[in-house]
């Protein structure tokens, strides 16, 4: 005799805003339609062909975006879709926004072909690791290596998922979806092959570890609340009886991975060596979004998922952003490469951008997200302005080179003073009004101490901007120095991208802060 069995219950299907997430899907849409390129396209048209479609998929999801966010009754208090997974609120329009923003001018630098004639990125693999190609297949090469389009479109609708994931295992897929396209494009340099693969597997072996960690801490966490969604881990550290050990190991070794993809020392052990070998257009495209990525989930983490718990954890942050400042300010000081420098820098801006992070208030959250706004452009520009000086062996990125830039490129030698002074946080930039805000929200929230030894850094940090500065314009150049390659279209329009919203930050910032400001996280 048989027992009946009841109906099973019919699956629930997700509803889905897409309106909401439209951004987001045409970047990877996009994407996808990119590696169909690759596959079908025939190869003289490819370069084409990937340059418009990555610009058009951008200028698309910016046009989505921005309709959405002045449509929309429900921005302001934000949305959740994909059964939770996804929250679009304002610092997620705001970050996606300005990922946007910087992947056009990604772009812009990825698909110059003038400056280095076929492009940055070889055609063709070498016969060994680090031989360089002869002028047979230098002239052969004139199409670069074009799957670099959809692999920058991949990484960056990762970075977009990651910063607007509110729960820790999209968080975690997004995060995947974000590096490996990363780990490839590092080891794609035409020149310096060797060096530019070594970044490579350096880049994805520490990045597996993070990831590792990472994940790890998902797995804690949920054991501890039977979830993995912020706001299921945010109710149980509020109000329950379980250990605690769960959960702050858990917390650890979950903000171990975001303190990584964030270049927060000290577990910036990656970033100088990447930066310094990967192609200049990668590097800036990786040290402008992924920070923007970083520390879009570092706020959505912490405000959302532990706010209850910021003073068991607040201390170790404290910790974690002096020791991100000091690296960065102190190892910047004995570095002879520019892009090496530029690396320790953003160490230690970092640490700056922690000190808003966990301020753990409004003003704290939209300080941060200006300052990552800031930084962004500002960094862009500055390796754009890099690409351009060269010799015969390609990039000079050693300081020497420098030595009487000026002199050479009066007009170069000026954006990049610029670019340096923002940096620095000299006034009138974008540098100094990031800093003013982040600064200003830690003393709101009772952090002088902390705020003192920043700008105890700032101060340390500023030295090496104006020492590039000094032998720019106060040393005479080398006879057989490099020489200022006339920038193409888009390697001008990057540049001039970042310059402008650098100066425009510096001077009005208040549309910018104002957007920053205008809600907060929805869980």
């Amino acid at each position: 005799m048989f027992l009946a069995q009841a109906p099973a219950a019919p699956l629930e299907v997700p509803s889905v805003d897409y309106a909401a997430v439209l951004p987001m899907l045409i970047v990877f849409g996009v994407a996808c339609i990119g590696v169909l390129v690759e596959a079908f396209a025939p190869k003289a048209t490819r370069w084409g062909i990937q340059v418009t479609i990555s610009l058009v998929a951008i200028l698309a999801a910016g046009v989505s975006l921005i309709l959405y966010a002045t449509g929309s009754t429900a921005t302001k208090a934000g949305t959740t879709t994909f059964s939770g997974a996804i929250s679009v609120d304002r610092p997620s329009l705001f970050l996606w926004g300005t990922l946007l923003l910087l992947g056009l001018g990604a772009v812009f630098l990825i698909a110059d072909r003038k400056v280095e004639p076929g492009g940055a990125f070889v055609a063709r693999a070498a016969i060994r690791p680090g031989t360089v190609q002869d002028r047979a297949q230098a002239g052969a090469a004139t199409t670069s290596q074009t799957e670099v389009f959809p692999l920058t479109l991949f990484a960056l609708g990762g970075m977009m998922t990651f910063c607007a994931a509110n729960d820790l295992l999209t968080m975690f897929i997004a995060l995947e979806v974000l590096s490996l396209p990363l780990y490839l494009m590092c080891g794609l340099a035409r020149r310096r092959r060797l060096i530019s693969q070594e970044a490579a597997v350096k880049y994805f072996l520490l990045g597996a570890f993070s990831s590792a960690f990472f994940l790890y801490g998902l797995a804690l966490l949920y054991g501890y609340a039977d979830s993995v969604k912020l706001a299921d881990i945010a109710h149980a550290a509020a109000g329950s009886d379980r250990s605690d050990t769960l959960l702050f190991a858990g917390l650890g070794l979950l903000v171990v991975g975001l303190l990584f993809k964030g270049s927060v020392g000290p577990f910036h052990t990656w970033t100088p060596d990447v930066y310094q070998g990967a192609p200049t257009p990668v590097t800036g495209f990786m040290a402008a979004c992924t920070k923007v990525a970083a520390f879009g989930a570092i706020l959505r983490v912490l405000s959302v998922g532990f706010s209850s718990t910021s003073w068991e954890w607040r201390g170790v942050m404290w910790a974690v952003a002096i020791i991100s400042m000091a690296l960065g300010a102190i190892l910047g000081l004995t570095q002879t490469d520019v892009k090496r420098m530029i690396a320790y820098s953003s160490v230690a801006h970092a640490g700056f951008l922690l000190v808003g992070a966990i301020a753990m208030t409004q003003d704290g959250l939209s300080s941060t997200l200006f300052y990552l706004l800031a930084y962004g452009f500002t960094t862009l520009a500055a390796f754009g302005v890099v690409s351009l000086v060269r010799d015969s062996s390609g990039e000079a990125t050693h300081l020497s080179a420098w030595a009487g830039l000026a002199k050479r490129s009066p007009l170069l030698a000026g954006v990049f003073t610029f670019l340096l002074l923002a940096l620095a946080g000299i006034p009138l930039t974008s540098g100094f009004v990031g800093k003013f805000v982040v600064f200003s929200a830690a003393l709101s929230d009772g952090m002088a101490p902390l705020v003192v030894v920043a700008l105890v850094f700032s101060a340390v940090a500023a030295f090496f901007y104006l020492r590039v500065i000094v032998l720019m314009y106060f040393s005479e150049p080398a006879a057989d120095g490099p020489t200022v390659t006339v920038p193409g279209g888009f390697t001008t329009a990057a540049i001039a991208l970042g310059v402008v919203v650098t100066l425009v930050l510096g001077v009005l910032p208040a549309f910018a802060l104002d957007w920053a400001g205008a809600g907060g996280f929805a869980s």
